[in-house]
């Protein structure tokens, strides 16, 4: 058996517009969840749990609550232990970026980030948010058993 050899192909352009860039369809489950918590005001609902946690304006932005919840949430579905993984998983996939709300042309939520706003949110604060979700989640004929409706 001949051995392959790798074909010499001439350098294409280095830069791509993201406008074209292809978009790939997003994660089935992410959308629908994020469709879910759109239709029940989960930003809204977030943001005002939160607000106590945040100043008015003192430095740099900071993580949207919004976004730090859906971050936990993908932790939660896909077993991430850890911050760092879910600062990978969200810098790695455009559907996990689709579902948190980052542009392609805008950095995905640190590691560090992610922890100095844990550790800025009490345990309150987290208990309510998620048993918010799980009320939404348990709403007559949106889950049943393990497959989504």
């Amino acid at each position: 058996m001949a051995m392959g050899q790798r074909t010499h192909e001439e350098q294409t352009g280095m830069w791509v517009a993201v406008s074209e860039l292809p978009r790939s369809v997003s994660h089935p489950f992410y959308e629908k969840l994020n469709r879910l918590l759109g239709e029940h005001g989960f930003d809204e609902f977030v943001e005002a749990q939160c607000r106590p946690f945040y100043a008015e304006k003192m430095g740099r932005p900071s993580l949207a609550p919004g976004q730090y919840f859906r971050l936990l949430l993908l932790g939660y579905f896909e077993c991430l232990d850890s911050e760092r993984g879910m600062a990978w998983r969200a810098a790695d996939s455009s559907g996990v970026r689709a579902f948190l709300g980052v542009a392609l042309t805008e950095a995905a939520p640190d590691h560090s980030t992610i922890s100095r706003t844990r550790r800025l949110i009490d345990l309150e604060t987290h208990r309510a948010v998620f048993t918010w979700v799980c009320s939404v989640w348990a709403l007559p004929g949106w889950s049943r058993g393990k497959r989504l409706r």
